[in-house]
């Protein structure tokens, strides 16, 4: 520093703090008499003490309040006259022990769910299947578009429109698609993610019953239904989707002529630029 106090007389101290490779911050900070440097914070006079904390801590950790937030214990010990911190000092303490999220002793046993693996080496032996909303004339109304798509050709080999979610409809879908397209007992597996429809009792017995594998996402995993996701970007990006549909049928005519041109005209890119439809 004092090799950049002397260079600083010279050049100025812009150009020795360059020449030296010094941040002038530095130079200034250093240059600045002991008593106008910054004191180190002193400790409130309001802050708890460690026996304190370590009381608070306790109340934390008991079997009484292991599984409330501070936001129910302040009030339950103000009920009892016991005052001995404010909430968000709670908060601050748990935090400094890391224990914000979980403070029970006993290990959580989360199910561990294995990602699913999609593989097809020919049309109609795995497809994927999913249900996306369109928006209505009003607000807050919807129709649902249903799809099924194989994940091999990525042709659209099912869809409809319908007013509402429904297993029912779901399981009229797959077994019209599944006699549309001829597939055998065994052939087939087909995946979803874990909506109410895709894990419902009405498809999965149907399924069984046509001796189709059904496999599911990752609980809170979209992308392991990648398929489906992605032609539903395609429909939705189009440039000829509208921001709302009048009716169901204004949303069932435009499906009809998207999914014609998807399968037959649309060169995806996920098969080397091919129709869905040529290589199904």
């Amino acid at each position: 520093m004092i090799a950049a106090k002397q260079l600083a007389e010279q050049v100025g101290v812009k150009q020795a703090c360059l020449a030296l490779g010094i941040p002038r911050a530095t130079y200034y900070r250093q240059k600045a008499p002991a008593s106008k440097k910054q004191a180190p914070l002193k400790r409130s006079s309001l802050s708890l003490s460690m026996l304190e904390r370590q009381a608070v801590l306790n109340i934390l950790h008991s079997e009484r309040f292991v599984d409330k937030s501070p936001g129910e214990i302040v009030p339950t010990l103000l009920d009892e006259g016991t005052y001995l911190c404010s909430e968000r000092t709670m908060y601050r303490i748990l935090s400094g022990e890391n224990e914000i999220k979980e403070r029970r002793q006993r290990a959580r046993n989360l199910q561990q769910y294995a990602k699913p693996e999609l593989l097809a080496t020919a049309p109609n032996q795995v497809w994927s299947w999913d249900i996306t909303k369109l928006k209505g004339a009003r607000t807050w109304s919807y129709y649902y578009l249903y799809v099924i798509i194989d994940i091999y050709s990525r042709c659209v080999v099912g869809w409809m429109v319908a007013d509402r979610e429904s297993a029912v409809l779901a399981e009229r879908l797959i077994e019209t698609s599944y006699k549309k397209q001829g597939i055998q007992r065994d052939q087939l597996t087909l995946h979803a993610d874990r909506g109410s429809s895709m894990k419902s009792k009405v498809v999965a017995h149907l399924l069984s019953d046509l001796g189709v594998t059904k496999t599911h996402n990752r609980p809170y995993t979209s992308n392991d239904n990648p398929f489906s996701e992605a032609q539903f970007k395609t429909l939705k990006y189009c440039p000829e989707f509208p921001e709302r549909f009048g009716c169901i049928e204004d949303a069932r005519i435009f499906c009809c002529a998207f999914f014609k041109w998807y399968n037959d005209e649309h060169r995806h890119s996920g098969i080397n630029r091919l129709t869905p439809s040529a290589l199904h």
